[in-house]
């Protein structure tokens, strides 16, 4: 493991040790490794929109809507190529959230996460995609 040093001004370093102490972290050095983990993860992605990545789509939305639920379904099934997984609970009479684990490229990920969370009834959603592009 290398060390580096880094010089910032005083009010980002005191913003930075909020950050560390309220995240739990034992140690700068772990929240900066996730920092820069996570900002090198968002330019490959960035960088290879038809890279391969893996991702989590979730979403909350009313049971009641329509032919809704069945929607959803077929559209996984129409992407099988992508839908790894589903987990789907509901919250109360009307809403159910679902969580889709994703895995292929970074764009027809993207795009069938756009079209799920672009569907009448669907009312709250958020793709969080991963590079898996070295």
């Amino acid at each position: 493991m290398r060390r580096l040093t880094i010089s910032i001004d005083d009010d980002l370093a005191d913003t930075f040790d909020k950050l560390v102490n309220t995240q739990g972290y034992a140690n700068r050095s772990e929240a900066f490794r996730d920092l820069l983990r996570a900002e090198l993860d968002s330019q490959r992605l960035q960088a290879y929109p038809k890279g391969p990545c893996v991702a989590t789509l979730s979403y909350l939305y009313d049971h009641h809507e329509r032919q809704l639920a069945m929607r959803l379904a077929h559209m996984q099934h129409d992407h099988h190529d992508l839908t790894i997984s589903t987990t789907h609970a509901h919250l109360d009479h009307h809403l159910c959230i679902e969580t889709v684990i994703l895995q292929g490229r970074s764009d027809e990920v993207r795009a069938f996460a756009e079209s799920v969370l672009a569907q009448p009834g669907v009312k709250h959603g958020k793709l969080h995609l991963v590079s898996l592009k070295a």
